[in-house]
């Protein structure tokens, strides 16, 4: 795909938790493992004082898919995410994952987003450890090693660089296993070489552990490059829905750019 870009408009640690081989994932072959939970909606709506932003959604994410969701300023996006995260609970209808109806934060569910949200006095092994739990420095150190940074542990948040700190964010997230990542415009602020570095990153790291992926993008290309459906939001209900049937790593431009088109009718 061209380096054209389209635009529209912390955790848990498992004491038995042992890492995978951090061995590199060939990504045109390897399939992921469905390790994570099924997420659905059901007439799922919210609103704000008297403005419905979800308008009665009805969605499902199988376990270990990875879903993107496009659209303009104001269409939903980050409520659905919210919805789903469990921040939030809908005005009316059903959030469940895992098929059990949502009752306030899930433990499996990580999150990201376009702020990395390091704190500044903890050193990068603090900001990954960040839950102190049973061999948390270990952990944390496995989980930089997994994104790259093993030898970036020692560091202050300070002197890293943005593509770094995400790195660090989704080192953070990853050091508990989780069933859910939760992605809201992550790359957002990073260069366009970091931000497919980041997304080759992401892609190897979701194939090797299988949970289920959902991503908030402004970015149809981003959107057609990582997930396996994308979706359009317009005014709190789903306009497109549109599975990406293309092999990874996708390299081919016309097919993909047509894909981007074809999302981009819709936004």
């Amino acid at each position: 795909m061209s380096n054209a870009v389209h635009h529209i408009d912390d955790g848990y640690f498992a004491p038995e938790l042992t890492r995978r081989s951090l061995a590199p994932v060939d990504s045109a072959v390897a399939a992921p493992r469905p390790k994570g939970l099924a997420i659905e909606l059901k007439h799922a709506s919210k609103a704000f004082d008297q403005r419905t932003v979800l308008d009665r959604l009805n969605l499902s994410i199988a376990p270990g898919e990875f879903l993107a969701v496009v659209g303009r300023s104001g269409g939903g996006k980050s409520t659905l995410l919210r919805l789903i995260a469990g921040l939030d609970r809908p005005s009316a209808g059903e959030v469940s994952i895992g098929g059990t109806a949502g009752q306030g934060a899930h433990r499996g569910a990580r999150l990201m987003f376009q702020d990395a949200r390091l704190i500044p006095w903890q050193r990068v092994i603090g900001n990954v450890g960040i839950a102190r739990g049973p061999n948390w420095r270990g952990l944390a150190q496995a989980a930089l090693d997994e994104v790259g940074l093993g030898d970036r542990a020692y560091d202050w948040p300070s002197v890293l660089s943005g593509g770094q700190k995400q790195r660090v964010a989704l080192a953070r997230a990853l050091v508990s296993e989780p069933d859910i990542l939760l992605l809201d415009e992550p790359f957002g602020a990073l260069d366009a070489m970091t931000r497919l570095e980041m997304h080759q990153l992401l892609t190897r790291i979701w194939r090797e552990h299988g949970f289920t992926a959902l991503l908030i993008t402004h970015d149809v290309a981003e959107a057609v490059a990582l997930a396996d459906r994308v979706i359009v939001l317009r005014e709190g209900s789903v306009a497109l829905d549109l599975a990406i049937d293309l092999p990874r790593p996708r390299r081919d431009e016309e097919r993909t750019s047509k894909l981007a088109s074809r999302i981009l009718s819709q936004v």
